[in-house]
């Protein structure tokens, strides 16, 4: 008996009780399905996780900072602006404020660059800006800016990024409200001049005119969530606020950004050393480990579901083929009395274990890709449809295939006993069975 004559007796006979058929491939098809989709969802997941991780910089680098204190908070929704709140604060605080807040300064860039692994340093300018008030006159609070350099991270729904030698900014969706406009609206505020309150060193307010460059989606990692200034307006914000003093002091640094050489071999030892230095430093990968180690942990959880029911399903094969074999003693005699072999027999019951291990296979993993692939679109083009760059399901062939090879295998090992029990049968014993 050839090959493909196995292959098409097989197929005839897993189709002669339909129905015990029906039951043991549904059974594989769940845990197919639900493998295919948990595979699925955890590139889709994984793969957005990355890009959001990448958003922070680039993958040798560190992002270090002085440790922070226990009771830090910040708050960027957009307040109104209340003048007589900052006279109440008292003059002169600017400088003392953000040391107290765990600034850098040129002695801690010092220390860094002196780090075993340490390549570069960039520090990042510390500035503070006090309110922005729009074209209608109304003045909001303004706490907090982003860093012109990952100002290419975002992702805009209007205009552009603010270009690096010229006076303008880029604004979040959130604050659309503020010029009285939609979502849909937003190329509208694009050019527009708002100004910016900009503190100085000793009490005073100055203003800038800056003019809108477009607006951005805040991502989960929070870039986009603020406005951000070209590095020109950045640079002129520093400056403002050390106007008035009589000898300009120290630069002030909000963080510094270091390269680090073999950043994976090296990372554990160059956080030690910075956190006894009074430091903290954190990874684009530490940025999202956290979400990344929840999302595996219940992807391994909804797949052990899927694993359980091709379990189950191995021993609806067993069944389903032992039964076929007890029905089928006299023709086995019969097979085996015109010459079959005990292997052909025994590759033949195989084949038939095999059969519903790729019907169960095929249709629970055409299933699970179908509905991740829909369900993927419905949600995050409605309800999700706000988290910039979401996916929630990919399509992994690799996995895939994987999944595939695992129901087969769990096939071929669950139709073992039958197969074995078919092909010792004595045929003379075989065909007298009634």
């Amino acid at each position: 008996m050839r090959a493909i004559d196995v292959t098409r007796t097989a197929v005839g006979n897993t189709l002669r009780s339909k129905l015990r058929t029906f039951f043991t491939v549904l059974a594989i098809v769940v845990g197919a399905f639900t493998l295919a989709l948990t595979m699925g969802i955890g590139a889709g997941v994984g793969k957005f996780v990355d890009n959001v991780a990448s958003d922070y910089g680039q993958l040798d680098q560190m992002f270090v900072s002085a440790a922070p204190e226990a009771d830090a908070d910040s708050d960027s929704e957009l307040t109104e602006y209340d003048p007589q709140a900052r006279q109440d604060a008292g003059e002169g605080d600017f400088f003392r404020d953000m040391m107290a807040g765990g600034a850098l300064d040129d002695d801690d860039i010092t220390t860094l660059e002196q780090i075993d692994g340490v390549t570069e340093v960039y520090p990042v300018l510390s500035v503070q800006t006090e309110y922005v008030e729009t074209s209608a006159s109304d003045a909001y609070e303004l706490q907090e800016i982003g860093f012109p350099s990952i100002s290419d991270a975002m992702h805009l729904t209007a205009g552009e990024v603010a270009t690096a030698g010229e006076t303008e900014m880029t604004i979040p969706e959130k604050w659309l409200e503020a010029f009285g406009l939609e979502e849909a609206e937003a190329n509208s505020v694009v050019g527009e001049v708002v100004d910016l309150g900009v503190p100085n060193a000793i009490g005073g307010v100055e203003t800038v005119e800056v003019t809108i460059s477009g607006v951005s989606q805040e991502a989960i990692s929070g870039v986009g969530g603020t406005p951000m200034p070209s590095m020109s307006l950045y640079q002129h914000i520093y400056d403002l606020n050390q106007h008035g003093l009589e000898q300009t002091p120290d630069p002030v640094y909000v963080q510094a950004i270091v390269d680090v050489e073999n950043l994976e071999e090296n990372e554990q030892a160059i956080k030690a050393d910075l956190e006894e230095a009074g430091y903290q430093g954190i990874t684009a990968e530490d940025q999202m480990g956290q979400i990344q180690g929840l999302i595996d942990a219940v992807t391994w959880v909804i797949g052990g579901f899927g694993l359980i029911a091709l379990l189950a399903a191995s021993f609806g094969i067993v069944n389903t083929l032992l039964m076929s074999v007890q029905e089928r003693t006299r023709e086995i005699g019969l097979m085996k009395a015109l010459g079959l072999s005990r292997a052909r027999v025994f590759s033949l019951f195989s084949a038939e274990a095999i059969m519903l291990g790729i019907m169960g296979a095929a249709i629970g993993i055409a299933g699970g890709v179908l509905t991740g692939v829909i369900g993927n679109r419905i949600l995050t083009d409605g309800p999700l449809s706000d988290v910039v760059g979401l996916t929630l399901y990919e399509v992994a062939p690799v996995p895939l295939l994987m999944v595939v090879a695992l129901i087969l295998i769990i096939a071929f090992i669950a139709g073992t006993l039958p197969a074995w029990r078919a092909a010792k049968k004595d045929p003379i014993e075989a065909l007298r069975y009634e």
